[in-house]
């Protein structure tokens, strides 16, 4: 995983949570990083986890709810880093359909070695969207963050199902969007 996603929840931690709770996640943590996170770097998906779990026990918030959270404030972050993708789409489920053919094929020639999730997306119609993610990573929960961050972003209101489909070594979700 690219190194801005750990900047960014290390940051997340510190602005919630205090910077003591950053570093004592970190020092509870068996991180071959050590915990140090350049923004270009890659790092195993494992770090992230751990310090997600050692997160969770900290403060007794679940580790879906912290991963959803993180996805939140991802989508933040991308949308002010990277405005270029937003501001070409008025709409979540138009923002959320270019994913995977315009904001991952511009990463790729970023980081041509990450590895992306895929991001199937099939618009139904003005109130309905189909998007499965699928990955390697277990990070379902943080493509329901980064919809719901979405959704927050361009002031819609969106209802959000999970179909878990996910077998040994592949998390496949199908998330069914839908406008009130």
């Amino acid at each position: 995983m690219k190194g801005i996603v750990f900047s960014e929840f290390i940051e997340l931690v510190e602005d919630k949570f205090g910077f003591e709770m950053a570093d004592e996640i970190i020092e509870k943590s068996n991180l071959p990083s050590g915990g140090a996170y350049t923004s270009v770097g890659t790092y195993d998906h494992h770090e992230l986890i751990e310090l997600v779990t050692h997160l969770s026990a900290e403060t007794g918030i679940s580790v879906e709810d912290l991963v959803r959270t993180f996805g939140e404030h991802l989508l933040v972050r991308f949308s002010e880093g990277y405005p270029m993708f937003f501001e070409t789409v008025d709409n979540c489920f138009d923002f959320l359909d270019t994913i995977e053919n315009k904001v991952h094929v511009e990463v790729q020639k970023l980081y041509p070695e990450a590895e992306l999730p895929t991001f199937d997306s099939q618009i139904e119609s003005e109130k309905r969207m189909t998007l499965i993610y699928s990955s390697k990573r277990p990070f379902s929960a943080l493509a329901y963050g980064l919809i719901k961050g979405a959704s927050t972003y361009y002031g819609e209101q969106i209802e959000i199902e999970m179909d878990d489909q996910s077998s040994e070594g592949l998390t496949k979700v199908v998330f069914t969007l839908t406008k009130p």
